[in-house]
């Protein structure tokens, strides 16, 4: 009879009660070694139970929900041939001849009793620094489950944030597991000793901390700078004399980490905005919370490939993206470019780029200093984002633009007088309020603008909700605060919540639930200049306005040229939702209303 072998989990870090949430086998199946029995999701990470051994599920332990540590029995496998030799029988099944002091070469010695294990020496405290003093600690990476050489694939902080203590600094995946490593101590980042693509093992300097005041005051300091107040006493060992006072403890350094081939290579090479998740004015897909389902090895053979698991949708059970999803799509883009006409650039070499079929050449590399004296400057965080989603949205959806022009002048001699009767309060009021304002009401009365399309282009999703986004530009470049229910606020409220936003956002303050939700964005220029603009509209929204700065402009009124206030209203719309007419009536009642808010009380 084959041996029963009990499948447990294995070194998870340090982790405790970590839920089950995915049982990739069933009884009856046939697996073998390190293949992936169950997963568990933390709050750091998210890890697969490797089988011990190849054979055949006899018996599962555990279902969903489940919550599992070391040493848990997963499963019990039937061992098949080669496995079974050398792996240890399941607990309570020992082998009768063992027991009865009798083996195939005669009889056995029994087992010595264990030895009484030394009494563990007393664990003397290290004093902790004061608090008043700071300094600063390196961040490293923690026991992370035996795992070795794995590679960041993105950094979360940047030189001078501050961190909490247990805040994510960069995010690890292995084919096995998704995890963050946590900051040690509570301070401001000084110095970031790793980038994307690098891979670390345990112990590697991750980043070098400013210890904030009271946080510094329970840190350990390090081994030799501790003055003991008895180390000459009666408690010290004769055997071991004291160290003099000046002998500092050298702490071992980290190797350098190494930059990972697969990684790199692949950040370098695919296509321009390829496997970066989709961005929209909102927070939600570029937080690190939020990924596809799919196992760390399916998103690293995707990266790999250039894929975009945002556009996939899972065939395993509750939509789980596996292995031959990601092979589907890359081949129905195959298939696409060659039906387009694209065989003869294939088969050239030219990339076939993600995107319906696009077949672009290849970004021309030019080498600059040849021709003169360079600098070279990397991207911010957020301008790295945005132009993968800019470039997403200008190649994929068919926007078109709807300029006009509305008369504020009686609007503009309202806003300043309001000014003057607020004065005292400190409230001040802009044209943006204004058209927050009147762009719900005109929502309303269209409610197509106030939708998304989904990925297929198959379904459109109204929103019964108004809420309005607006770029705020910072020296890190524009993000988008989002004004919510503006419905329900007036224009004094949505300039003091407004003027709180961009001044969050200028200090780098800005949350993740104060950009979430938008439904319609406004950009507004009119404070730097120009005339018009055609503003890409940001899926899944369907439309964006962009306001340029207000011009006098000479209007006849039937008898004579008077000078009015002009706004110009530039409207982007995705055309496969609102067509022409639709976006035209909505450009003329939005500057209906901005000449006459009295009309939106109607």
């Amino acid at each position: 009879m084959a041996d029963l072998i009990e499948a447990r989990v294995p070194d998870i870090g340090g982790f405790d009660d970590v839920p089950v949430i995915e049982v990739l086998v069933a009884v009856g199946d046939t697996v073998s070694v390190d293949q992936g029995l169950v997963t568990l999701e933390s709050d750091k990470a998210t890890m697969e139970v490797p089988s011990s051994v190849a054979g055949v599920i006899k018996e599962l332990k555990v279902k969903v929900g489940d919550a599992l540590s070391e040493g848990s029995v997963v499963a019990v496998i039937e061992a098949s041939g080669e496995s079974a030799a050398g792996a240890p029988p399941p607990s309570g099944q020992v082998d009768a001849r063992s027991a009865s002091g009798e083996g195939a070469g005669g009889p056995k010695t029994p087992a010595k009793p264990a030895a009484e294990a030394p009494a563990p020496a007393a664990k003397t405290e290290a004093p902790k620094a004061p608090a008043a003093g700071g300094g600063t600690q390196e961040s490293k990476v923690p026991d992370i489950g035996g795992y070795d050489d794995v590679p960041v694939i993105e950094v979360l902080v940047s030189v001078g944030d501050t961190v909490e203590k247990d805040q994510g600094l960069i995010t690890l995946e292995s084919d096995k597991a998704t995890m963050e490593v946590p900051a040690a101590v509570a301070g401001v980042i000084k110095e970031l000793k790793v980038k994307v693509g690098d891979i670390l093992s345990e112990g590697s300097v991750v980043a070098v901390i400013e210890i904030a005041g009271e946080a510094a005051a329970d840190v350990p300091l390090p081994q030799g700078e501790v003055d003991a107040p008895g180390a000459s006493g009666e408690g010290q060992s004769a055997a071991a004399p004291a160290r003099p006072k000046h002998d500092v403890a050298v702490e071992p350094v980290a190797p350098q980490a190494k930059a990972d081939p697969i990684a790199q290579a692949s950040m370098d090479h695919r296509p321009a905005g390829a496997g970066n998740p989709p961005v929209r004015f909102e927070a939600d897909a570029i937080l690190p919370d939020k990924v596809p389902y799919a196992s760390p090895a399916v998103r690293l053979f995707a990266r790999e490939l250039g894929v975009d698991l945002m556009q996939l949708k899972g065939s395993a059970k509750a939509g789980r993206i596996v292995r031959e999803d990601v092979q589907a799509f890359v081949k129905g883009l195959l298939q696409g470019g060659l039906a387009q006409g694209g065989g003869a650039k294939a088969a050239s070499g030219a990339p076939v780029a993600a995107g319906g079929g696009l077949n672009l050449l290849p970004w021309p590399k030019v080498d600059f200093a040849k021709f003169g004296e360079i600098e070279v400057q990397e991207l911010g965080r957020i301008q790295k984002i945005s132009a993968a989603n800019l470039a997403r949205n200008w190649a994929m959806i068919p926007h078109v633009t709807q300029h006009d022009d509305a008369d504020i002048t009686d609007l503009e001699a309202l806003r300043v007088q309001l000014n003057k009767e607020n004065e005292k309060a400190g409230v001040k009021l802009t044209m943006l309020a204004f058209l927050i304002k009147a762009s719900v009401a005109v929502l309303k009365q269209y409610p197509r603008f106030n939708s998304s399309l989904d990925a297929s282009g198959e379904n459109l999703t109204l929103k019964k909700y108004f809420h309005i986004g607006f770029a705020a530009d910072t020296p890190n470049g524009l993000v988008v605060p989002v004004i919510r229910d503006a419905d329900k606020k007036g224009v004094l409220e949505i300039s003091q919540e407004m003027s709180a936003l961009a001044k969050k956002a200028r200090d780098g303050k800005l949350g993740p639930a104060d950009m979430q939700g938008g439904c319609f964005s406004i950009s507004s220029l009119g404070g730097i200049g120009g005339t018009s603009f055609t503003p890409i509209v940001n899926a899944p929204e369907v439309a964006i306005l962009g306001v340029s700065k207000s011009a006098m402009k000479p209007v006849w009124d039937g008898k004579a040229f008077q000078p009015r206030l002009t706004l110009p209203l530039s409207l982007s719309y995705d055309h496969r939702v609102i067509d022409g007419a639709a976006a035209a009536r909505f450009t003329a009642t939005l500057a209906q209303l901005l000449g006459d808010m009295r009309r939106v009380l109607l």
